[in-house]
């Protein structure tokens, strides 16, 4: 699963980077799918159709403004001042990499720059928690306490889960909740952690599509996500993008 989480760190820096005005859903696909092939790996969402829902269309999800998840990337532009989420699921060796982030497009309003940094702050707040013997309530607990603290909407729909053969196996991990409570972690589980808040209310609808998930009441919301791995130790987060440069610092 290492090297199904590097993979997808890869790309999603890639993907990262290449984010800027004008530039569509479609073409980030194109370029996740060449970025994936290139490393001998599949793109995990491609063709996938849970609760009979029509075949999945692409190697990412893109999700824009009141757009929580499971957009699909078609034409629709980036423009200045939008945010926006890709999620991606990459999967080599037989084994699934499952991440997320959301990203400013060019200049936002102080207040979506703080959703952004705190959405990722309550990942990293349920990331220190996942650890052998501590409870599934506990990465919930953690996460929540941020969205609370900051009176965002916390979603309450979807959340994280348990990955590795698959996309999608269990525990669900609920993205609010009491400590010391649920599963009893340990070493050897691995989890996808997936906070996702909104500055407004936690209710969400499905679009047309079936797959657009979007905010009822328009408002802006964040989504970050991590791989993370349950050791004897500290937590393995495979999908991290902190080891790996920017287009920027890697041309420096």
């Amino acid at each position: 699963m290492r090297e199904a989480g590097r993979r997808n760190a890869e790309v999603r820096r890639i993907l990262l980077d290449a984010i800027a005005p004008g530039v569509t859903g479609r073409e980030l696909d194109e370029l996740a799918k060449a970025e994936i092939a290139k490393r001998d790996a599949t793109p995990t969402f491609m063709g996938y159709a849970p609760g009979g829902r029509p075949p999945y269309p692409g190697a990412i999800c893109y999700s824009v403004n009141a757009q929580l998840v499971h957009g699909l990337p078609g034409d629709l532009a980036l423009a200045e001042g939008d945010i926006v989420s890709i999620d991606l699921g990459v999967t080599y060796g037989g084994y699934v990499s499952d991440a997320a982030f959301t990203a400013a497009v060019g200049d936002v309003p102080p207040e979506v720059t703080e959703l952004l940094r705190l959405t990722e702050a309550s990942l990293l707040a349920g990331i220190e928690q996942a650890r052998d013997g501590k409870y599934l309530g506990d990465i919930s607990h953690a996460i929540g306490a941020v969205g609370e603290q900051a009176g965002y909407g916390i979603i309450r729909e979807y959340g994280g889960h348990g990955v590795g053969r698959e996309m999608h196996q269990p525990p669900h991990v609920a993205n609010f909740g009491r400590p010391g409570v649920g599963y009893r972690l340990k070493a050897g589980m691995v989890l996808a952690l997936e906070p996702m808040f909104a500055l407004g209310g936690e209710r969400t609808v499905e679009e047309e599509d079936r797959w657009t998930v979007s905010m009822s009441d328009g408002s802006l919301c964040a989504h970050f996500e991590e791989t993370v791995a349950i050791t004897q130790g500290a937590p393995e987060v495979l999908t991290s993008l902190a080891q790996l440069p920017s287009r920027a610092e890697a041309q420096a």
